[in-house]
């Protein structure tokens, strides 16, 4: 691991320090990893949710390419990313392992790696993220999916239902960090585990542990995400309306005495690059009724499953109010796919996005999850202005006191 010769980091010799997974610069733009090269048949522009070929959709998936994690890694490093989201599912290959390996193999880029609780125990969990982060230099981040799908569940062996699965989480988190910050062993008495004497000789490299990300819409993930989480994460909405779930957030926040300052949040998007400004996109394609049904858990383009309408029901509503909101946010593809997972899109030249980006800023988000519909190589084009052209925002505004 590049630079770890030097980190002596077993709790009794100097350590530098303390990095952040964040990066430095009040910004932090987030990609996302494939770990399967797209066959023949669905090469280039994709719908898939978890970036790349992870989860191809005209093919049962190999397993895991290493050529290929490592060159997605590699193009997100070098076009100035400062994390990759590693995704889940309950058929997907594991997270942790996809970031170890292209971890090894890269300097700078961090891993936000999307996890499930509820599957190992949280005291497992916590010394495996402990462990990585160290092994990485402070570069691992933990992005908490509770589940929606109740099929999806199943396939794991998970039967809770919805608001019984975000209590577990609840109880889960609150051991992860305990595991994380109590210097002695402790007991935990909660609805979903019960321990003795926990406790973990790895601790984590950043201070005071890995970031929490977490997202969702109903009352229970906004009041655990209240409680448990560092960012909270927000789909592409119009302007006005992540204004109202910034403050929201915040005030629920507050109502559990922690300090709202201290909650970040993430806009996630997909940038489309369009010499001529999107011009003819503002009027053209998707259908802005498209029809939210469920479908009895399966996934379909053009449809929500029956354990997403949750989730999606703000982004086809605002889909049914038109194609485009504040200039930039474009939904018909939203409409299209049932707005499942990030499908909104922000549309114009670099400097036209970056504007959009940075509008979204000011309003809290510090954070941008984003990847194109040809993952690798947009990965690459952003990086050539659209990143620049974010952080230049960012540091001007920072000069400024904005």
């Amino acid at each position: 691991m590049a630079g770890m010769s030097a980190a002596r980091g077993n709790g009794s010799q100097p350590q530098r320090t303390a990095p952040s997974v964040y990066g430095e610069d009040g910004v932090t733009i987030i990609g996302m990893i494939g770990v399967v090269r797209e066959s023949a048949a669905n090469q280039g522009a994709t719908l898939s949710l978890f970036g790349g070929g992870i989860n191809p959709g005209a093919e049962v998936p190999s397993g895991v390419d290493p050529d290929y994690i490592l060159d997605f890694a590699r193009t997100h490093e070098a076009a100035g990313f400062d994390m990759v989201l590693t995704g889940y599912s309950s058929s997907t290959p594991d997270g942790f392992e996809v970031a170890g390996y292209a971890a090894a193999h890269t300097e700078r880029l961090g891993y936000l790696i999307a996890h499930r609780p509820g599957f190992v125990a949280p005291t497992l969990a916590a010394r495996k993220a402990a462990t990585l982060d160290q092994l990485t230099n402070g570069r691992i981040a933990l992005h908490i999916i509770t589940g929606g799908n109740d099929i999806e569940q199943r396939q794991d062996g998970d039967w809770l239902d919805h608001d019984s699965r975000y209590r577990r989480t609840d109880d889960y988190l609150d051991v992860m960090r305990r595991i994380w910050t109590e210097t002695e062993p402790f007991d935990h008495a909660g609805e979903f585990y019960q321990l003795q004497a926990a406790y973990s000789q790895a601790r984590c490299r950043q201070s005071p542990h890995v970031p929490l990300f977490f997202g969702g819409a109903s009352e229970a993930a906004l009041d655990t995400a209240s409680r448990r989480a560092d960012l909270f994460a927000l789909w592409g909405e119009p302007r006005a309306s992540i204004a109202e779930r910034i403050a929201d957030v915040r005030r629920r926040v507050a109502a559990t005495g922690r300090d709202p300052a201290e909650m970040r949040f993430s806009l996630s998007a997909r940038p489309i690059i369009a010499a001529n400004g999107g011009k003819g996109l503002a009027t053209g394609g998707g259908d802005p009724g498209a029809d939210p049904a469920g479908d009895g858990g399966t996934n379909h383009p053009g449809r929500a499953d029956a354990a997403a309408v949750g989730r999606a029901w703000r982004l086809l509503r605002f889909a049914a109010e038109g194609n485009v909101h504040d200039e930039r946010l474009w939904m018909p593809i939203a409409a299209a796919s049932g707005a499942s997972g990030s499908t909104t899109c922000l549309v114009g030249t670099p400097q036209q996005v970056a504007d959009a980006l940075l509008a979204y800023y000011d309003l809290g988000c510090s954070a941008f999850i984003i990847r194109g519909f040809d993952p690798l190589a947009d990965a690459a084009d952003y990086g050539k202005e659209l990143i620049p052209l974010v952080r230049e925002g960012v540091a001007q505004r920072r000069r400024v006191g904005v």
